[in-house]
């Protein structure tokens, strides 16, 4: 059963026992992502997230890991385009140490200007080895080419300009605006007891404050631009990018089918056709970034330069078959199978429980059971595909590339 208080505060608690477990975890969400920066603080949200672990006002940094790790836990972070997420697992006797340290880190961080600067060049650091890695540039490349002068398009981690220039008051306006109860849910599933789970978070968020928030940034405008960076790799690393949904809406599910028949595993038409039989990517998938009020839906395959053009083809026919002829009821029936046990054993691990409790709150203000989501993949039919692949599809579509290849070969 899952239970939903929100506090005084605003601040909202989702909590699901389970009993049959031994362990417990904690995610606490912010509505803190690149998306509400502007280009003057450009990764300020990431850089918080890093700061959260240099010391709070009765931890040191080595505190910090030693409390955790000295009871077998985990405790890590990460920060989206929407979101920055703060979450800790351990035994279920733990959970009091678990709020704790969260708390204490979400709250009474000191954001010290001598941390601040030693962080600066372990950010940029984080920066430069990204941009050593044009497998994973190259979806930030075509995030600018879908969303180009959005915020959503922004790079997560920042530039190294932006990281060196960004001042100690910057960082904490921005800390101030967006780390605030209303703002934030904590989500924690475990062999726990709610009004135990409940107190534990009152009595450790009371002194969060805050009462408004910077304004939400605009929906943005889709665009189909193509953008290539010529650099001297081993591989083209392309993208091609159309419009996904948002996140828990009615063509949620009917998405994510449409992403495993396409591009979701071994066993999709994208791995098949490209790799097992033609041998002409070692990685290829599709993808699904579905954010509050928009999504997007991408493609990726890494290859030799003298093959990009085909293999960017290839991708090409591929969407225009599903679009033309749709998917066949096995492969529905198997792709349905594909994602409830992908699901349940997913809920089997505490941690990912807790992750989309806090989530799906933060999102849409809702948490749906497992059994709720199940029912939700179960019922969707091959008429509901077709209107979403002709939703996704029957449009130009935004591309990136990198590698030693010039642009006229993917529009010639």
């Amino acid at each position: 059963m899952i239970h939903k208080e929100t506090l005084p505060s605003g601040l909202r608690v989702v909590v699901e026992e389970v009993p049959q477990v031994h362990s417990v975890a904690v995610a606490v969400w912010i509505g803190s992502g690149s998306r509400f920066e502007t280009e003057e603080i450009h990764g300020v949200s990431h850089f918080i997230e890093h700061l959260l672990f240099k010391g709070t006002e009765k931890r040191s940094a080595r505190e910090i890991a030693e409390s955790i790790d000295g009871v077998g836990g985990q405790l890590n972070a990460f920060t989206s385009r929407e979101q920055t997420c703060v979450y800790a697992k351990a035994l279920s006797d733990h959970l009091p140490l678990l709020v704790d340290v969260i708390a204490d880190m979400l709250l009474r961080s000191r954001f010290e200007t001598a941390d601040i600067d030693k962080e600066r060049q372990v950010v940029i650091e984080e920066i430069n080895s990204y941009q050593d890695s044009p497998e994973e540039l190259v979806h930030d490349l075509l995030a600018q080419a879908f969303w180009a002068g959005h915020a959503l398009g922004f790079n997560i981690l920042g530039t190294a300009q932006s990281i060196r220039s960004m001042t100690r008051e910057q960082i904490l306006n921005y800390y101030h605006q967006r780390y605030i109860p209303a703002n934030t849910v904590v989500g924690i599933a475990g062999r726990i007891k709610v009004p135990e789970a409940i107190d534990l978070v009152a009595r450790h968020f009371e002194a969060a404050g805050g009462e408004s928030q910077a304004p939400d940034s605009t929906s943005p405008d889709y665009l189909h631009e193509i953008k290539v960076t010529k650099r001297s790799t081993e591989q083209v690393h392309l993208c091609l990018g159309a419009p996904g949904v948002p996140f828990g809406t009615s063509n949620y599910y009917p998405v994510q089918i449409v992403n495993s028949v396409l591009g979701g595993g071994l066993s999709s038409r994208l791995f098949q056709r490209i790799r097992e039989q033609l041998g002409l990517a070692y990685s290829v998938f599709s993808y699904h970034s579905a954010f509050r009020d928009t999504g997007m839906f991408g493609l990726y395959a890494g290859t030799t330069p003298n093959q990009a053009g085909r293999v960017h083809q290839l991708l090409r026919e591929e969407i225009a078959g599903l679009a033309r002829d749709g998917i066949t009821s096995a492969e529905l029936a198997r792709v349905k199978e594909q994602l409830t046990g992908h699901l349940l054993l997913g809920w089997e691990d505490t941690a990912t429980r807790a992750s989309r409790l806090g989530k799906s709150e933060l999102l849409t203000g809702r948490t749906l059971t497992l059994e709720e989501i199940l029912q939700k993949i179960q019922v969707v039919t091959e008429d509901d595909l077709s209107r979403v692949t002709s939703f996704l599809f029957d449009r130009e579509l935004a591309l990136a590339a990198i590698g030693p290849i010039e642009r006229d070969v993917f529009t010639s």
